[in-house]
């Protein structure tokens, strides 16, 4: 399954895939007059500030399977995309009746008045993986961006696979020892010696 996955670790909380969000989804998807718009383009991923200075966490939608946002949507504006799989909003059927930021386990469903959807009239707007830019051969602006690798897109097995490994080698360096290897006896002997000599009562 390709996703873009997310790695808190990595994060330095630049902001970087905010803005680059909030550009992919503007009218002009220019970095400086998109800002110009209005309403202004609205980002989908959100950005928190950890417990301590450069720790920050991504949040975004993980567009689950089942997805309980699209099971409550009353209008049936949330559905998925079949080749991407990415859960995707028709914003003219949305009535921003917030049954679905109310069962996202993530808390990523926020209300706007968009300006690449109807304005300006409010909607639920979310990740929508960037379904323009994988359709075209893309990834998502989120990914692209990311220069900590804290967004990286791919196979979501793979970068499991991959934390594995990370967390095997962690384990190994914090537990393994490396064995001290055999002193022969004929060794032993002269080492045992050279300790004595100059002790009193030791060897002369």
């Amino acid at each position: 399954m390709l996703t873009v996955f997310v790695d808190p670790q990595r994060c330095i909380g630049c902001m970087q895939c905010e803005y680059a969000c909030a550009v992919e989804h503007s009218h002009t998807r220019d970095p400086v007059a998109a800002f110009h718009e209005v309403p202004i383009p609205r980002k989908r991923v959100h950005v928190q500030a950890g417990p301590s200075a450069n720790t920050a966490f991504p949040n975004k939608c993980r567009h689950c399977d089942p997805a309980p946002c699209q099971q409550v949507c009353p209008t049936g504006a949330i559905y998925r995309d079949a080749t991407h799989d990415a859960v995707l909003i028709d914003t003219s059927k949305c009535i921003a009746c917030a049954m679905c930021a109310m069962v996202c386990p993530f808390d990523v469903i926020t209300y706007h008045a968009l300006s690449d959807g109807p304005s300006p009239r409010t909607v639920a707007v979310k990740c929508d993986a960037c379904i323009d830019r994988l359709r075209a051969g893309s990834i998502p602006a989120c990914a692209e961006v990311c220069k900590a690798g804290a967004l990286r897109f791919g196979e979501v097995n793979e970068f499991v696979a991959a934390g594995q490994r990370r967390e095997t080698a962690a384990v190994f360096a914090a537990t393994y020892a490396e064995p001290t290897p055999a002193v022969p006896d004929s060794i032993g002997a002269w080492r045992t010696l050279g300790a004595t000599v100059g002790h009193p009562g030791g060897a002369r």
